[in-house]
């Protein structure tokens, strides 16, 4: 019987449950055995969910309360001095300090840098290492985990990020190199894994994504030494799993290694299905990534199945396995619930649930082919409803794509020309302050939102509190000092779902959340058709909020690239022609603004470097569409209408010439966890535009001090000029609450006006 295994479920619950559960043990409101005991709920309830779907070996230790490679770090010890006293009290508050920052007790912690994991909208907490570096075992997490499933009856496969791509993944506080500790860090490891041997784990599946990056000598040999090293210990079997891309030139490696399974990913790596085949040694067991973990269609089954019998005639049925492409941490956790989208629509769409269905479906159909045939119509006229349906495709949109002409993604005049005009028209002093667009989301507003789509709240009254609130807003940035405004963005329940909710060609879920970091979750829109702007989405409300005050009201969208990543895409053309729909669709939203007299528009793309390629070569060609889109939304302002963008939690280094062919002219960024490291790309580059780098962190509670901010502008003076510096946070303050919000803007404002009496 053909094995059907999963790499890894979403956490949060389909109606968020961890979200409540963090949120309330960070409120005081839940202890900390309150909070384990709500995760081991969600923990077996998900394994029934799986095996329920037809799943025969479940993962466990894909589970985490924030972060799964944070998780790594506290597991094998590698916590920065600072934190240490606390982690030996206090563990989970010591966890929780790495993760979100704590000031308590006359002590503050800055929390760890954040970043993305490989190309998705997932974060990871970088773990900081250092020359002198030890390693060893702190709890028994993964033991623990396998543990609790075993004891509940559950075939359960620990799942465990690979020493090599963990060292990978980290930074090095001092300048070292994280893989020159791979020699201490082995013996931790090979610990771990006899003690799993020893509780009975058959197999762990150890995770090595770094392998589908380019080929890098050091890598490879750090590779060899970790499995040779590993091989030598007492341990279960070890399914090596890779994802999000195909071997290339790591094959060879990869095939020499000592492992006893080896998991690929097909959706993303298809072609090298018959390289895979021709290097797997004899007796090595074989997962195929048949469905994929990242997105939320059905797959095309017939095609699957095709593949899968393909491999098993090479590696033979009992070692080959089914699995999706990598954790389906990427996806909800259960269309089924989702009765508030048409039939039709639903039946296109696989979330967490319905992916192990359907590999459950191709198992039965290698095993038993006519047991399957009803099944497997079913699938076939879903997938065929989709392809002809009429609500995909519209001839309008065709039109105004080919008629598109390179002077559409071109501004009027270069930039300096394009500041001296803006400047004559804003009459900003030297730093000036803004914001990067939300203002916290109280309860309150969240309330109203709610029973405003519940029809329990008139459209009249509504909209007047969302009055109040935006006036409320205006006002306390004109009384701290702010320069640039916003209003608040308390319309909005997400930067993407918003716009899409406007957008012809998106459809909405009501239970569709995925994670992005720790318990901040979305609800990415899902783009199923092309993309067209009926009216304007946002120019009421910037609109009104001009009208309060005699300060620039910055008007915010989303841009194209962002608004593409984060949703759930049509995979039926090329991501770069659904991108250049929604920018045509914004550059209406862009001209409309500007016509109700908006003079400074920010186009945040925060997901313009996760949509890079793993893979180098492949870089250029995604750039230049997405570099294209911004600039085809962007060019139809006017040389006096200021364009912001705004980027966080990236490295810019190696894209920064695309960054300034962006040619925004105003570009704000994530630098306050990274100590301005981050800018260090924008001066070697000699970037030419202005830069609002940010001050302060707005995913920690922590509010800094302007000594503190000062400090980093002063950083930040020692490598730009005066005239390019706007002084801002690293991001929204939608999760923040109202006094954190305005202290930390006061003592922004502080900040900056130290640096105007020091010029």
């Amino acid at each position: 019987m053909t094995t059907v295994g999963n790499l890894g479920f979403p956490r949060i619950g389909v109606r968020r449950e961890l979200k409540r559960a963090l949120e309330a043990h960070w409120r005081g409101d839940a202890t900390g055995e309150e909070l384990h005991a709500a995760a081991r709920r969600l923990r077996l309830r998900h394994w029934h969910m799986q095996v329920d779907a037809g799943v025969d070996v479940v993962p466990c230790n894909d589970f985490s309360l924030y972060d799964h490679v944070l998780d790594t770090a506290f597991l094998f010890d590698a916590i920065p001095e600072p934190y240490r006293a606390l982690a030996d009290v206090d563990p989970l508050a010591a966890y929780f300090a790495l993760a979100r920052g704590r000031q308590q007790d006359g002590v503050d912690l800055r929390a760890l840098e954040m970043t993305k994991w490989f190309d998705t909208n997932y974060h990871y907490l970088v773990p900081e290492l250092h020359r002198e570096q030890t390693f060893r075992l702190r709890g028994d997490k993964p033991l623990s985990e396998f543990n609790e499933a075993h004891a509940a009856g559950f075939n359960a496969r620990p799942v465990l990020l690979g020493p090599v791509s963990f060292l990978r993944l980290s930074k090095a506080s001092d300048g070292g190199d994280p893989l020159a500790l791979l020699e201490r860090l082995l013996p931790p490891y090979a610990e771990l894994l006899s003690r799993l041997a020893a509780a009975g784990a058959e197999w762990v599946q150890i995770d090595e994504p770094c392998l589908v990056l380019d080929a890098d000598p050091a890598l490879q040999q750090a590779y060899r030494h970790a499995y040779t090293a590993l091989a030598q210990a007492t341990r279960p079997k070890l399914l090596l799993t890779t994802y999000f891309g195909d071997l290339g030139a790591n094959l060879p490696l990869v095939a020499a290694l000592p492992v006893d399974g080896l998991h690929v990913d097909l959706m993303r790596g298809l072609d090298q299905l018959d390289a895979v085949l021709k290097a797997m040694p004899e007796g090595r067991t074989l997962s195929l990534g048949l469905i994929d973990g990242r997105n939320i269609w059905r797959a095309n089954l017939d095609n699957a199945l095709v593949l899968a019998r393909y491999a098993q005639g090479h590696v033979g049925a009992d070692r080959l396995w089914l699995a999706p492409s990598c954790s389906l941490l990427h996806v909800p956790v259960d269309a089924e619930g989702e009765t508030g989208l048409d039939a039709e629509l639903r039946g296109w769409l696989a979330f967490a649930r319905q992916k192990l269905e359907e590999l459950r479906l191709l198992a039965t159909a290698l095993d038993d082919a006519p047991a399957a045939g009803p099944a497997l119509a079913i699938a076939r006229e879903r997938h065929e409803s989709r392809r002809r349906s009429a609500r995909v495709h519209r001839k309008e949109v065709a039109e105004r794509l080919a008629a598109l002409t390179p002077a559409a993604a071109h501004r009027s005049s270069p930039y300096p020309t394009r500041r001296a005009r803006q400047q004559a028209g804003l009459r900003l002093p030297p730093y000036p302050t803004t914001t990067i667009g939300s203002f916290p989301q109280t309860p309150e507003v969240r309330q109203a939102r709610a029973l405003n789509r519940a029809g329990k709240l008139p459209d009249a009254e509504y909209d007047a509190f969302l009055a109040t609130e935006i006036a409320r807003c205006v006002r306390v940035q004109e009384e701290l000092g702010i320069d640039v405004l916003v209003h608040g963005e308390f319309e909005r329940n997400d930067m993407v779902e918003y716009f899409g909710e406007q957008l012809d060609g998106f459809a909405f879920t009501r239970n569709g959340w995925v994670q992005s970091y720790g318990s901040r979750c979305v609800k990415p829109p899902i783009i199923f058709g092309d993309v067209v702007r009926p009216a304007p989405m946002t120019v009421r409300w910037s609109r009104h909020a001009q009208s309060l005050t005699s300060r620039p009201m910055k008007g915010m969208l989303t841009g194209p690239v962002t608004v593409l990543q984060w949703s759930f895409v049509r995979d039926d053309q090329p991501r770069a022609r659904t991108c250049r729909q929604i920018a045509l669709a914004l550059r209406d939203e862009v001209r409309d603004l500007e016509a109700a007299g908006i003079g400074v528009i920010q186009i945040d793309e925060p997901a313009l470097r996760e949509g890079l390629p793993l893979r180098r070569a492949e870089w250029s060609r995604y750039l230049d569409w997405a570099v294209e889109c911004f600039r085809i939304t962007a060019a139809v302002a006017t040389d006096e209408t200021q364009i912001h963008t705004h980027m966080c939690y990236s490295e810019f280094n190696d894209i920064i010439e695309a960054v300034a062919a962006m040619d925004a002219d105003v570009i704000s960024i994530e630098t306050s966890r990274s100590r301005m490291e981050l800018l260090d790309a924008f001066v070697k580059f000699r970037y030419p535009n202005q830069i609002g780098p940010g001050v302060y962190d707005i995913h920690s509670p922590r509010v800094p001090d302007s000594g503190e901010m000062h400090a980093l502008l002063d950083k930040a003076r020692e490598v730009l000029a005066p005239e390019q510096i706007w002084v801002n946070p690293d991001c929204g303050l939608k999760t923040r609450g109202w006094p954190e919000t305005r202290a930390a803007l006061e003592a922004m404002v502080e900040a900056a006006k130290r640096m105007r009496a020091a010029a």
